[in-house]
Formats: C-alpha cells, sequence, structure tokens
C-alpha cells in the first residue's frame, strides 16, 4: 500500500530530516568563529579539488592531492608557499584558480559573505554582523555595513592603480597579453600580501619593486585602520588608538627592519653587496616589507646572514595589522604586550597610552595571542624537525614563515615529505584565522562562571 505524503510515518521521517539538518545548522553557526573556520575550510577544499585536475596543470596530468592542498591553502589563506612552482607547474587555468583563490582570501571569505548578504537583503543580519566583528575587528555592529562598503572599494580602486602602473613595465618585458596578466597577478597578490609569483625575475625592476612594496603595505594596515583614514578625510572623525598604534608601529617596523636589514646584508656578496648604494637602500627597504607578511623577495632567504633571519624570523612573528590581509600576532598586540610591560616597570596600575587606558582584558588576549602563537609555532618545529629531519634554523623559519602567512621560503615545503607538508597547511590554515579565533571555533559552547576562588598571588620570577 503506498503511504500518503501526509502520513504519521511521512511526518516523522521529514522532522527527523528536519531537526537533523538544524542540529548541523547549529553546531556550525553557534559561534561566528567556528563558522568562519568552516567557511575556509570549504573553500580551500573546492580549490584544491580543482588544482588537482588534469586541466590545472601545464603538463595535462592531474597535481597530486598534497600538492593542490599546498597552493590551495596558501592561496586561500593568501601565504604563498608553494611545493610546486606556480609559473611552471600549473597551466593559465590553474593560475586564474590561483588568482581567484588569493582574491577571495584577500577580501576575507567571511567578509565577502556578509557583503553578498547585504546586496541580497539590503540590509545586514545580527549574525552576519557578529561574523564581520569576528574577522575584522570591528568595535562596533553599526560600523559593519559601511565598513564592507570601504572594503571592497577600497580593494579593488587599489588593486586597479597598482595593475595600472606595473602595466607599461610588464607589457615591455612580456608583451600585451602576458604583461596584462603579470599586472593584474602582482597588483592582486601584493596588496592580499599573497607573496606568490610568476617569475622572480620580473621583480627586479624598480618600479615593479616600489608598487609591490606600497602594495603589500597599504594591505598589511587592515581594514579597520584604511575605514578610519577614510573617516578622518571625508567626515573629519578623530583617530582612534587601534589606528594611531597601527601606523605607528607599523613605520617603526618598516624603517627599522629596513636600517638593520641595510647593515647586516651590506657587504654580503649573495644578497645586497653586488649592488650600488641606492639599490641597497630599496632593496633593503623592500625587504622589511616583505618580511612582515608580502613574502616577495629578491633574493634567496637562506643566503642572509644569520643576524638577518633572525630578524626576518621576528618579523614574521609579529606580521601586520588587524584585520588586514597580513598575518602573525600583529603589530596592535606587540604594542599593547610592550606597553603593559613598560607599566608594569613603571608601577603604574593601569596602562595608558595617548591619554586613553587600555582593559586588562584586552591585555590578557594580547597575551593568550603571543603565547598561543608561541606554542604553536614551537610545537610544529618539534614535529617538523621529526618529520623531514632538517635542521632548526631551517624548520623554524619555514614554521614562522606559514604561520605568518608571510611566504618567504627556504626551500623547505618543496622538500619535506606528505606529513611535513601537512603540517604546513595546518600552520597557514591556523595563522590566518588567528590563534584565538581558532581556539574559539573549537570550542561548543561558553561556560560562564557563577563563582569566585578566594584569590591568591603566586611567586612571579
Amino acid at each position: 500500500m503506498r503511504q500518503s505524503r501526509y502520513s504519521p510515518g511521512a511526518r516523522l521521517h521529514s522532522n527527523g530530516g528536519v531537526g537533523l539538518a538544524r542540529r548541523l545548522s547549529g553546531l556550525v553557526t553557534s559561534a561566528p568563529a567556528r563558522t568562519a573556520a568552516v567557511v575556509f575550510v570549504l573553500v580551500i577544499a573546492v580549490f584544491t579539488a580543482l588544482l588537482a585536475m588534469p586541466f590545472s596543470s601545464a603538463t595535462g596530468e592531474p597535481t597530486a592531492l598534497v600538492d593542490a592542498a599546498v597552493t590551495a591553502t596558501s592561496a586561500v589563506t593568501v601565504t604563498g608557499l608553494t611545493s610546486v612552482p606556480t609559473a611552471e607547474h600549473f597551466s593559465l587555468a590553474g593560475q586564474l584558480l590561483i588568482l581567484a583563490a588569493i582574491q577571495l582570501g584577500g577580501l576575507g571569505i567571511v567578509t565577502l559573505g556578509a557583503w553578498l548578504t547585504m546586496l541580497v537583503s539590503r540590509r545586514l543580519s545580527l549574525r552576519s554582523k557578529i561574523l564581520s566583528v569576528e574577522s575584522m575587528g570591528v568595535s562596533g555592529l553599526g560600523e559593519v555595513p559601511a565598513l564592507l562598503i570601504t572594503v571592497l572599494i577600497f580593494t579593488l580602486s587599489i588593486e586597479a592603480i597598482l595593475a595600472a602602473v606595473m602595466l607599461p613595465v610588464f607589457v615591455g618585458q612580456l608583451g600585451t597579453g602576458s604583461g596584462l596578466f603579470h599586472a593584474v597577478f602582482y597588483a592582486v597578490s601584493s596588496f592580499s600580501n599573497a607573496g606568490f609569483t610568476l617569475s622572480s625575475a620580473t621583480l627586479d625592476d624598480p618600479v615593479i619593486m616600489t608598487t609591490i612594496n606600497v602594495g603589500v603595505f597599504a594591505g598589511a594596515l587592515g581594514f579597520p585602520v584604511v575605514y578610519m583614514l577614510y573617516r578622518m578625510l571625508f567626515r573629519k572623525a578623530r583617530m582612534n588608538l587601534h589606528t594611531r598604534l597601527t601606523l605607528e608601529v607599523t613605520f617603526m617596523l618598516l624603517i627599522g627592519g629596513a636600517v638593520l636589514m641595510a647593515v647586516f646584508e651590506w657587504n654580503n656578496p649573495a644578497t645586497l653587496g653586488p649592488m650600488d648604494t641606492s639599490e641597497k637602500l630599496h632593496s633593503a627597504l623592500f625587504t622589511s616589507g616583505m618580511t612582515r607578511s608580502g613574502g616577495f623577495n629578491i633574493y634567496e632567504a637562506a643566503d642572509q646572514t644569520a643576524q638577518s633571519l633572525l630578524i626576518t624570523n621576528i618579523l614574521m612573528f609579529i606580521g601586520g595589522g588587524s584585520g588586514s590581509t597580513a598575518g602573525g600576532i600583529k603589530v596592535t598586540t606587540l604594542a599593547v604586550l610592550l606597553f603593559a610591560i613598560l607599566a608594569e616597570i613603571r608601577g603604574d596600575e593601569h596602562v595608558r597610552v595617548h591619554n586613553r587606558e587600555i582593559s586588562d582584558n584586552t591585555v590578557r588576549v594580547a597575551v593568550a595571542v603571543v603565547a598561543g602563537g608561541a606554542l604553536l609555532v614551537l610545537t610544529s618545529v618539534v614535529a617538523l624537525t621529526v618529520v623531514t629531519g632538517q635542521d632548526l634554523e631551517t624548520t623554524v623559519f619555514e614554521a614562522l614563515s606559514a604561520f605568518g602567512t608571510v611566504g618567504l621560503s627556504n626551500g623547505l615545503t618543496a622538500s619535506a615529505p606528505e606529513p611535513g607538508q601537512w603540517i604546513l597547511i595546518a600552520l597557514m590554515f591556523i595563522g590566518r584565522l588567528g590563534t584565538i579565533s581558532f581556539a574559539a571555533g573549537l570550542a561548543t559552547r561558553n561556560r560562564p562562571t557563577r563563582y569566585r576562588y578566594p584569590t591568591e598571588r603566586p611567586i612571579i620570577g
């Protein structure tokens, strides 16, 4: 006998399916950070499958899964580490897929989703606003729609300007068609701080180097800073503390890193040694800007002196601005931690910066981010040394590059066995989402504390 669709059994089956869908939906969307992680995983999986297809490779042969996964993760997380050469291994279709993945990663998968939601519904839902606040560091929900518009307009405008500046140089070197593609590719890759290259030889031109450095700098500031600068310029708004700290620390790291790179590499025959004075200064500034997330290089990282490698490691761990295309612990995290240490040395009860107080909760988060990042890198280095058999200097450099989504490499990503490459994939993924967001995404629920224990102070130091 045929069962009616309105029978109790059909209703039970339907309700069960709906209940399962609701439970799965609730599991994914109960926390914004977990939703962001799930979206990133899905997008990476899609690009991995596409890059593994025969049409994506230059030879027409399928790409190994781990190589496709490294490239897809690196592109979506805008890192730049690759296990196969982008220009030689991938076809034009594969390179276009990489370009699309970089653009999606640069804008931010969550940001793009919220933007599309706003276009469809003409307004953002509360959940979409919360997602944007999580991923972009906005202080208030009311700022999200205007910030999203600023993000899209600013991104496309800067990339168009960068491409237009580089276009004549690339057309002169490679011809019209290839030159146009190179200009667009490097514009997106530089602003997104991705570090993907099609030919390292093309970076030697001063115009290309300067343009890429400007693109990397703009992308590493962070969209909240860009939005604040826009409000200051057109709405006479007052600069907030986050923007001030980001700009101050960014310039200090850029100039300080360039000075130190010039000092330690000035006579190195493998790096700055053969250049004249102006080229050395320009290259040192370029290298300093790339170490905090850009990932482009004009000479091999392994050819640097030990002092320069140490500086590079430090800058890669710090990264760029919060809510930016850069990785690392972020410059504001470093600033808050340093000011907290200074306040403790002085014996101040509160952390005060530029006539503002930084809350104790913000200081705790900064400590947690630094400690969590350091612990993650340390664990990964131990695992990489076991799996690859490489020395500490090699594994530390590659692990920091993956965690900071920088993309500078000493060759370990390409030469590591599959387990080592999967470790680097995980590092790039966690480095992009951030240690705090990743930890929050793994938590199934929040547990508020309803009681307090007696306070006791252990001996410190």
